[in-house]
């Protein structure tokens, strides 16, 4: 006996293949849904987690800035009490000046020389005198370039010759000059000299 199918089977299958369709795609919405959800969570926890960093660094900036502030300040009040005390030392320092410089010049002033006048401006000493040759003006220029403690840089301003009577009536030939000599501070010298000599390291122990 032979059964015949009377019902709308392909309707049936385009029915179910339908159902199956849209099942499969509401399927896959909600699992984007629930991906893109997860994603936004997590991007929203890297956000706060980047934020909460952003935040600790720029307190810990603050706190260097801080820092920095308070040492410079600390630079600038060492820097103040450095000035001070090289003011007082060169108080000091210029008290005794106009007495080493005395001292100085009869020391480094060879025989056959004599001032008429002596001037201070500033750091530079202006000595005018008379010389019986030019040779004692020479060595006066040698010896406050070269062997003073407190004078340096001799320069001759003028040199001329005069005449001189003595007193008995003999015309003596004699030399007027007129220099610059610097003042120095050997104390300063020394410390800028050591300043600007490099550490020398320290030698290797031997084992």
């Amino acid at each position: 006996m032979i059964l015949i199918n009377l019902l709308p089977h392909r309707e049936e299958k385009r029915k179910r293949r339908k159902a199956a369709f849209f099942l499969g795609l509401g399927l896959a919405a909600a699992v984007g849904v629930v991906v893109a959800t997860l994603w936004y969570v997590v991007l929203q926890q890297m956000i706060s987690s980047q934020q909460e960093r952003n935040s600790f660094l720029a307190a810990e900036i603050r706190k260097l800035e801080a820092e920095i502030k308070d040492v410079a300040t600390l630079r600038a009040e060492i820097d103040a009490l450095k000035a001070r005390q090289q003011a007082v030392e060169d108080l000091q320092t210029d008290r005794n000046i106009p007495v080493h410089m005395l001292n100085e010049l009869v020391k480094q002033t060879p025989e056959g020389i004599y001032y008429t006048a002596v001037k201070q401006d500033g750091q530079v000493l202006t000595l005018t005198g008379v010389a019986q040759t030019n040779e004692r003006v020479s060595e006066l220029l040698r010896n406050t370039g070269n062997n003073s403690e407190w004078l340096t840089r001799p320069e001759l301003v003028e040199i001329k010759v005069a005449t001189v009577q003595g007193a008995s009536r003999e015309v003596r030939r004699l030399y007027d000059f007129s220099m610059r000599v610097s003042i120095k501070r050997p104390q300063a010298e020394a410390s800028a000299a050591a300043a600007s000599q490099p550490t020398s390291a320290k030698p290797a122990r031997k084992p």
